[in-house]
């Protein structure tokens, strides 16, 4: 039956060796390279679902309100109140006035327009759900 041989010869011995080396670093090359390319695409794909907002002084804008996100609701809207660009700034920050006066400055990826008229924020229906 078959006992492997050992292989003695020095030579041949160092060359097989060499060579698995060299496929190890082949396979991980190829593996380097499928990886990146991978990120790339994703990069791609996640880059295109991102919505360029251009904001100017004087826009009105909602805010969004990550602290909504901890408690959880159904009805509880995320995104709060009326608020008006003062300043852009290139890197992507914006400044807001709150209607109350105070200025806060903001990430502007948490922010989009307002689409509604000044107006009709103070305009609220009130429904009773017990009515006939």
């Amino acid at each position: 039956m078959g006992l492997k041989r050992l292989n003695l010869d020095w030579s041949d011995a160092s060359k097989l060796r060499l060579d698995q080396l060299n496929e190890l670093d082949e396979f991980r090359f190829r593996a380097y390279v499928s990886s990146s390319l991978y990120k790339a695409r994703m990069k791609h794909h996640y880059d295109e679902k991102i919505l360029k907002r251009d904001f100017t002084p004087g826009d009105r804008v909602f805010l969004f309100n990550s602290r909504l996100c901890l408690f959880p609701g159904k009805l509880k809207s995320k995104w709060s109140g009326q608020f008006e660009v003062t300043q852009v700034f290139p890197h992507g920050a914006i400044e807001l006035v709150c209607p109350n006066g105070n200025g806060i400055k903001v990430n502007g990826q948490r922010v989009k327009h307002y689409l509604g008229s000044p107006n009709e924020a103070n305009i609220i229906e009130v429904i009773f759900l017990n009515e006939p």
